[in-house]
């Protein structure tokens, strides 16, 4: 099983290239003043053109408007819009419309009554991202280095790509893949040596760790 890899939250040149430079697939760029991984579209663009083609530059939203959107994308050539927040389906088929580009959709998952979500956003949604439900009062909706029950997601059938999200780290990601079969895995605070900033070595191992056959 080829397992894909996302890192998220890239800011600065090093770490987009030890992701680049490791094997990740997906590139994401936070778009979400309240985060410390937070880029400026400015900023974004910079990144993203030193992406070689055919890896994927993803956008994290947080309930975004049409005008951020627009704003972003102006700026920004992002091959993947990423919903963080409490977007519905609907929200997601007109995201998808306004873009044109296809959208993942992140579900919180904290206990067996999240799961049934799955369905509803996997209609709406070109890939989900299941991620560790954040706590009550929480100021981000990702990112807050949780991980949720793995085995919730064990033998269950996902109606899109998936790429499972939350707590995970160089340490744990073979276990979390050996127990779930996700096709893919997205880490954000996992790799970092502080928030925002990558740790090139981390993302080697947690890639190297990711793709490692599971026996």
């Amino acid at each position: 099983m080829a397992v894909s890899i996302k890192i998220c939250g890239l800011t600065e040149a090093a770490g987009l290239a030890a992701a680049i430079d490791a094997g990740a697939r997906y590139l994401g760029f936070v778009f979400f003043p309240k985060s410390p991984r937070h880029v400026a579209a400015a900023q974004a663009a910079g990144l993203a053109a030193q992406v070689p083609l055919g890896l994927a530059k993803v956008g994290l939203f947080v309930d975004p408007d049409d005008a951020q959107l627009d704003q972003v994308l102006a700026e920004v050539p992002l091959d993947l819009i990423q919903l963080h927040g409490a977007e519905t389906p609907a929200r997601v088929a007109q995201v998808k419309a306004l873009t044109g580009l296809p959208v993942m959709k992140a579900v919180g998952v904290a206990g067996p009554a999240d799961l049934d979500r799955l369905w509803d956003y996997g209609l709406a949604a070109d890939m989900l991202l299941i991620d560790a439900k954040p706590p009550a009062g929480a100021a981000l909706p990702g990112g807050n280095g949780l991980a949720f029950d793995w085995r919730l997601l064990a033998g269950r059938q996902i109606l899109k790509p998936w790429l499972l999200a939350g707590g995970l780290t160089p340490e744990n990601v073979h276990e979390a893949i050996r127990l779930t079969r996700a096709p893919g895995v997205d880490v954000s605070s996992g790799v970092e040596s502080a928030p925002g900033i990558k740790d090139p070595d981390r993302i080697r191992r947690f890639i190297a760790r990711a793709t490692a056959p599971i026996l």
